[in-house]
């Protein structure tokens, strides 16, 4: 059956049309995305959410969303998105970053140019009849210091901007090297040398915790008098009452918002000030952004629900769908490998060390790791996935360590898991053959190859004589076929392991007459999801 998309919001019919292309099954609704209460009737039917600004994904219309397997947002923001929820739902929230960068960087260099012109005001001065030349005069940006918050894809295009006009730009970015810097033509500056310098200062962060109110009243005091102050990335950034003072006291010469800490913003301090430009959230309006962004929610969301590609995914590793093809065999076994230790697992998990080796150190290891704790946490919750599990591990306080290594064996790279209780530790690792099957190739130590199934039995005991015709006859008095057998042991009299993989889940009638023999230190049937 072809996933099916419901689009909420007002996506472009050229948008509609590759998820028609793609065989997609999609419905849409453009204005459904108002209505909540509808919204939440029928979001269970789709596997996949495609909305803009208008559509609220709230924790209510998740928790009816029993098939949804990814929500995409036509643009970068994802504030009307309960990411948190979607999450813990196992629900894979996307964007499109890179859809409408250069028209917000453009719109920020308008913003500018407004403001340093005075160009809304003398606009409308000469509307009305006036010819009041000599009340707007204006600032040139050649050769001002532009200070840039937030060098990132928009920031970046920002930079490049204002270097054209002969500006001259500094940027605070955590996260910008001295390299990238040089790169770029910028000079890295702190936070507080910014605010000193800036005669400009344009803003491009996100709207997290350690960006919010970033121009705060402290910081605004600390910004050279005559500055002026542009915001086109995200409300909450700028305390706009302290704003709006040191507008009206001289200190900020002028300021231009297009986003605003309450959106839709029908009143705000900011308002008909004297050189203050305002616009309602206009960053990416322009018609090529809007058809840009469109097209990628739709391949993406195509891609992802055909072929498992995740691309600009919020809360999980990207996979392109080339990685895709060449992980399916090993984010199968990360799935494995994870089931069986979580299978095995008693008592409550501590910490999960898993270690890469070879060809499978050289794959997206973030997602590995992701199907690799979905694996363990499944015993626990059958309704986690890749999306989730890292999430119900982190509210557990459990530790996930990777290590990445060198060839350093018989195979050309394997996956080996420990999960540590405050009891013991499990171990097991497995390898992809050539193939494409997953096998486990050992087990607490102990070497084996072993094909995986949908059922298997795991056995331990001391290395004696009889144990395979135990199991054997055992077996075959409850009719349980075996379709393969896989023995190993530490050293000769040591410890060791059967693993069985038979047609159909072991009766616990077949365990306790195992367990009466008096041979066996373990018995535990194991399920895997081989489909």
């Amino acid at each position: 059956m072809a996933p099916k998309v419901l689009v909420s919001d007002k996506l472009s019919e050229t948008a509609v049309q590759i998820f028609r292309d793609r065989g997609i099954d999609v419905d849409f609704q453009p204005d459904l995305g108002k209505d909540k209460d509808k919204l939440a009737e029928v979001i269970g039917q789709y596997d996949g959410l495609a909305i803009r600004s208008a559509t609220k994904v709230t924790e209510k219309i998740l928790a009816a969303a029993d098939n949804l397997k990814v929500i995409a947002r036509a643009g970068i923001g994802t504030d009307n998105i309960d990411k948190d929820a979607a999450s813990k739902k196992g629900v894979i929230v996307m964007n499109t970053p890179f859809g409408n960068m250069i028209t917000t960087a453009e719109h920020a260099i308008a913003m500018m140019f407004a403001v340093a012109r005075q160009i809304p005001e003398a606009s409308a001065s000469t509307h009305a009849g006036k010819w009041e030349k000599s009340k707007f005069m204006g600032t040139e940006l050649t050769n001002k210091t532009l200070g840039v918050i937030g060098a990132g894809n928009i920031g970046g295009i920002v930079c490049d901007r204002a270097r054209g006009l002969k500006m001259k730009v500094i940027a605070y970015d955590p996260f910008l090297g001295e390299e990238k810097a040089d790169q770029m033509g910028v000079e890295k500056v702190e936070l507080d040398d910014l605010l000193a310098r800036a005669d400009f200062i344009t803003l491009h962060v996100p709207f997290t915790d350690a960006t919010a109110n970033i121009l705060s009243r402290e910081n605004l005091a600390k910004t050279k008098k005559g500055v002026r102050i542009i915001n086109c990335a995200r409300g909450g950034l700028v305390d706009e009452e302290a704003l709006a003072e040191m507008l009206q006291s001289g200190h900020v010469a002028g300021a231009a918002f297009d986003v605003f800490a309450v959106e839709p913003a029908k009143e705000n301090a900011l308002f008909n000030l004297p050189n203050v430009v305002c616009t309602p959230h206009l960053g990416a309006a322009t018609t090529e952004a809007q058809e840009n962004v469109a097209l990628q929610v739709a391949e993406q969301m195509s891609s992802y629900l055909l072929t498992g590609a995740v691309e600009n995914a919020l809360n999980m590793p990207s996979v392109t769908a080339e990685e895709a093809k060449v992980m399916g065999p090993w984010l199968k076994l990360a799935s494995h490998l994870g089931s069986f230790v979580g299978q095995m697992a008693d008592e409550p998990i501590q910490a999960i060390n898993i270690l890469y080796d070879g060809v499978a150190s050289e794959l997206n290891l973030n997602a590995l790791n992701c199907g690799l704790v979905a694996g363990i946490m499944k015993k626990a919750n059958p309704d986690v996935n890749m999306v989730s599990a890292p999430v119900v591990a982190r509210e557990r306080g459990i530790q996930i360590s990777t290590t990445n290594q060198d060839k350093s064996g018989t195979f050309d790279g394997y996956i080996k898991v420990t999960v540590v209780t405050d009891k013991r530790e499990r171990s097991v690792a497995g390898t992809v053959f050539s193939d494409g099957k997953p096998r486990f190739i050992q087990i607490k130590g102990i070497n084996i190859d072993a094909e995986i199934g949908a059922h298997m039995l795991y056995t331990t005991n001391e290395d004696v004589p009889g144990i395979i015709g135990a199991l054997g006859r055992t077996m075959g008095e409850f009719g349980v076929n075996i379709a393969n057998f896989t023995l190993g042991r530490s050293e000769a009299g040591g410890e060791a392991i059967a693993l069985l993989y038979v047609d159909e889940p072991t009766p616990a009638e077949a365990r306790a007459k195992l367990a009466e023999t008096g041979l066996f230190t373990q018995i535990k049937p194991l399920q895997f999801d081989v489909a």
